[in-house]
């Protein structure tokens, strides 16, 4: 099966990884704008056991600005999200949107900043090892 977004396999465990994302996209100029525990959210609504996942929806300002003043309905697609799940293995499994299928390719004139998005979260990605 063909990963969504942009995704990195880590040795981490699960705490380690989650630990870790925040300031490696922190270094790429993101920081974290919302965070959901999807585990404690399934559990809490509807009574499902679910692995620990949590999403975080990383903004860099200044990019975000950028694309928006381009085009004020691609907030929809913003803040960008990034997954960070324990794998079967029990090591986490981190993936961030891929801006060039989503932002990009709607809007071709996004596309600049979109690469530009895109190689800020692969690098913070590339630091989990």
């Amino acid at each position: 099966m063909a990963s969504i977004g942009i995704q990195k396999k880590t040795g981490l465990s699960f705490d380690d990884a989650l630990a870790k994302v925040p300031d490696l996209l922190k270094g790429e100029g993101f920081g974290i704008l919302t965070r959901i525990d999807v585990k404690e959210t399934l559990k809490q609504k509807i009574g499902v056991d679910f692995r620990r996942y949590q999403i975080l929806g990383a903004c860099n300002p200044p990019l975000a600005h950028q694309a928006l003043s381009a085009e004020t309905e691609i907030g929809v697609m913003l803040p960008c999200n990034v997954i960070v799940y324990e794998g079967d293995d029990g090591k986490a499994v981190v993936t961030a949107v891929d801006p060039m299928a989503t932002i990009a390719a709607g809007h071709p004139g996004l596309a600049g900043i979109a690469t530009e998005v895109r190689a800020r979260l692969g690098r913070a990605l590339d630091g989990l090892g």
